[in-house]
Formats: C-alpha cells, structure tokens, sequence
C-alpha cells in the first residue's frame, strides 16, 4: 500500500476503464510518472462485457462533422478535441499495437478477433510500456481541494494521493456491477461541479405484451418501428431489433430509447413494427395472394414460412385472428387484407425503459459549459481532468461512446503529460 508522502504523482487517474486507461497511458508515453487508481481488483470490467463481449471499438464514420452529428447538438464543445484525436486516429492507435478491426452494418467497427479481450490488451501493453502504476482494490473517498487546485486524493482505507494534476474517469452509473456506480458526481458536486443527475439514456425497453416473451432470443434484421403516442408519427427508423422475456432491444431500439422515454412522461407510447418495410401494402397483398394460390390446400398456420422467421409465423399467425385451420384457398379478401395490415403496423405497448443496470449508457454529468475541450481541463480547477461518461453527453450506440473514451483520454493525456513533465 502507498503510504502517505512516499510519492507525488505527475498524474494520478480514478478510473480504470477505457477513458481512463487511455489517459494513464498517454500521459505515461509522454514521461509522465503516472498511477491509475481502480476501484476493482482488475481493470476494464465494463470493457470487457461491452458489445456482447465482442467491444464495438469505435465507429468508422471518418468525416468528423457527421460523426459529432450524432452527439445530440453537443457537436460545438467536441469539434475542438476531435481535431486532436479523431476516428482515424483511434483505428491508427489499435492497428499498429496490432490488433486488426473489421467494420460491420452502420459502420460499427469490432476488433477481428470479436474478442474484447483484444482491446483490453492493447490498453494493458499500452499502460504497461509507459510504466504506469496501478492501485487496483482502491475504492475512492473523496478530493480535496485548497486555493483552486486539487490537493490529493482520499481512499477509502485512508490512504491519501498527492499529484501535480488528477483525472477523474470513474464513468456514469451503467451497469453498476462492473464498478459505475456514479462515486465521481459526488465528488464532482462537492467539489462545486454542476452535475446533471444521469437517467438510463442507451437501454432496451419493455413492452407489455405477453406474446414478445415467447419470441425472446428472435432477432429481425429489417424492420421499420414508427413511434407513437395520442396516434401521432414521433419517430420512424429502420433497422435490427431483438425480441427479448422483457421486451425489445437491439441496436435500434437502443438508439430510440431516451426519445420514448421522453415522451413517456406525457403518456402512452406505442412502437409499430413494419415486418416487411421493403413491401408497400400493395406489394404485399399481391404476395400474399401469390403464396395462398400457390399453397392453395395448405393450411393457413402453414403458410407463412417462405415470409416470416418460422419462430415468428405462428405468433403473427394467431394475432391475425384467422383460424389456423383454414385452407388457403378459404381465407376470404378481407382477412387477406387484415393481414396485410397487421405485417406492416403490429403495435406494442410500452411499458418503460429498463433501468441504470441494462443500460449502455447513462445520459448526465458534468455540464459541458465547465470544461475546456481543448485541454478536457476543468474550468474551476486547472489541475483537474474530466474525461469519458463523467460528462453530460448523449450519444447512440454504435462505437461513439468509445470513441469520445479515446478523443477525450488522448487530450487531457496529452496535456496533463505535458504539464508535468
């Protein structure tokens, strides 16, 4: 254990996920001597698990502009410390430590080796290269702060830190388990930080219909959901979803969640889930009409097959309200046409959004407006570092979470290393 006084710092780092272990290592990689304090008895708990274990590592939109266009009008603060660290950079960083990438739809990019076992090595060799120390098992009581600096760290254990400038990289409250229990806002707020409290803004959604569950673990690569409420269009996107025991999820859902979230506090919100968005309703009557007069002596429960998932027929199937047994060649035009409509608009019910424990992300934390993005230094205090899920930004899923961890650990990295050194 550090004892009080044995060492002064250049930098110390709360935060042994993504951002902060990239802040840790750059600093480091600049001769900075450098400790990266974790609240875990390991590094990179959340890192791991991320993407399904397979870590969506970044994003491969290279045009800067369109990809801080995702940041929910939050573009004006980051432009200055993606011009630092960008997209491109982040693939240079990962491909000469060695590890290949491949992009994948909506141009999410995955280590390779669909391991983020991958990514966290990279991050380990990268910390290990520049010598930086770890704390690990080192839960964190608060900062201390005299004269507008920061003046050390207190561990629970009552240890104190004492460094030239400190980074706080401890996240938002995602996934609790792994460590994000949102300890860095209170320090923050003590510390006269304004903190936006973090809601779930990235997370699946529950639906109250009995008959999702049984389709839970079915996923449908395209389909089109148009959001609802008072029978008013909210929002409309095409994409993947996965039926779950709860709900839905999936990247599209995940992408529409904080928006139905917002409108659920005025009300119901129905999502309507289009089957077949590459038909029109004219298109898919004539092909329902083609299947019945092809598989005229089949029964109707039999039939849909060659249209839908065969997990999917027999739900779709008895919300069509036609007997099962019916012969293809009995189902009247008017059940024809019911059917038609059910394929392109089966309403669900929402129930609510999963809580801080499913969520990808949280949306709060510290307001932008208290930070200079060029240096990722606070503006109260010029010794202190707010970088990753710390800060008040909204983003979808897809890669942006990671990529604003790189952007903002390369830049206060670079300028606490450069600071103390």
């Amino acid at each position: 254990m550090l004892k009080e006084g044995q060492t002064i710092w250049d930098v110390a780092v709360i935060g042994g996920g993504p951002a902060g272990m990239m802040t840790a290592g750059r600093a480091a990689e600049l001769g900075a001597k450098v400790l990266l304090i974790e609240k875990n008895d390991t590094l990179g708990k959340k890192l791991l698990i991320t993407g399904g274990g397979r870590c969506n590592v970044t994003n491969a939109e290279f045009d800067v502009r369109t990809f801080l266009s995702k940041f929910r009008g939050n573009d004006k603060f980051l432009f200055s410390a993606f011009s630092q660290f960008e997209v491109k950079d982040a693939f240079d960083f990962f491909h000469l430590r060695k590890m290949d990438t491949k992009i994948e739809a909506e141009k999410r990019a995955f280590p390779k080796s669909e391991k983020a076992e991958s990514v966290w090595n990279v991050l380990v060799e990268y910390l290990q290269k520049g010598n930086v120390t770890v704390l690990s098992n080192s839960p964190v009581k608060e900062l201390n702060a005299e004269k507008g600096n920061i003046t050390k760290i207190l561990l629970v254990n009552g240890t104190e830190i004492r460094a030239r400038s400190y980074v706080v990289a401890t996240g938002g409250k995602s996934r609790p388990e792994t460590g994000s229990t949102g300890d860095g806002f209170a320090w923050l707020r003590n510390l006269g930080h304004t903190v936006v409290e973090p809601d779930p803004a990235l997370v699946p959604i529950a639906t109250k219909d009995a008959w999702v569950k049984r389709l839970s673990g079915v996923t449908l690569p395209k389909v089109k959901l148009t959001v609802l409420q008072n029978g008013v269009k909210q929002e409309v996107k095409k994409g993947k979803i996965l039926f779950t025991h709860f709900g839905v999820s999936g990247p599209t859902i995940i992408n529409m969640s904080k928006d139905i979230g917002e409108l659920l506090k005025y009300g119901e919100v129905i999502l309507s889930l289009d089957l077949l968005p590459e038909l029109d309703y004219g298109m898919l009557n004539q092909k329902l009409q083609e299947i019945f007069k092809s598989e005229h002596t089949k029964k109707f429960k039999n039939s849909l097959k060659s249209l839908l998932p065969s997990s999917l027929a027999p739900i779709i199937v008895e919300l069509s309200k036609i007997n099962p047994d019916t012969k293809c060649n009995s189902i009247s035009r008017e059940e024809r046409l019911l059917l038609v409509k059910l394929l392109k608009d089966i309403p669900l019910t929402v129930k609510g959004l999963l809580g801080a424990g499913k969520a990808i992300v949280t949306s709060g934390g510290v307001v932008l407006d208290e930070v200079d993005f060029k240096t990722m230094r606070s503006r109260l205090y010029p010794n202190l570092y707010l970088v990753g899920d710390i800060l008040n930004i909204d983003r979808p899923s897809g890669g942006y979470s990671l990529q604003l961890c790189w952007t903002t650990g390369f830049v206060a990295g670079s300028e606490a290393g450069k600071k103390s050194v």
